[in-house]
């Protein structure tokens, strides 16, 4: 077994949610995944097994402008991507999946930029 440490426990917790929390064609599902240093969203549809649309801090258009700035204020231009690529497919719900992350910090920034762009969850 495993010793029991933080990334354990978060392995856990998102366990338990996507027990519940599954993405299909009309509500697909919104993932975060946040290490120390970037912020990673995607929108899954789970039926299809496909990814629709994503953004990280990783990505060269909030790389530029994210010199400088707080990490919850990267998380808010993640967000704003996010949602702006996955509108362009056409998504208008999602399924929020917070990723055994608590929701707090840099992911309520991005799920709260999301719902600004439009996006309902």
């Amino acid at each position: 077994m495993a010793k029991f440490n933080r990334k354990v426990a978060r392995d856990r917790r998102h366990t338990r949610i996507r027990r519940r929390v599954a993405g299909n064609e009309t509500r697909p599902r919104l993932t975060v995944f946040r290490s120390l240093t970037n912020v990673y969203a995607q929108v899954i549809d789970d039926t299809k097994g496909i990814t629709l649309a994503s953004a990280s801090s990783l990505d060269e258009e909030i790389k530029k402008s994210s010199d400088g700035k707080k990490k919850v204020d990267v998380s808010k231009m993640v967000g704003a991507l996010v949602a702006k690529r996955a509108k362009e497919k056409g998504v208008t719900m999602v399924a929020f999946d917070r990723g055994g992350f608590k929701y707090h910090g840099r992911v309520k920034a991005l799920a709260e930029a999301v719902r600004e762009q439009g996006l309902k969850f």
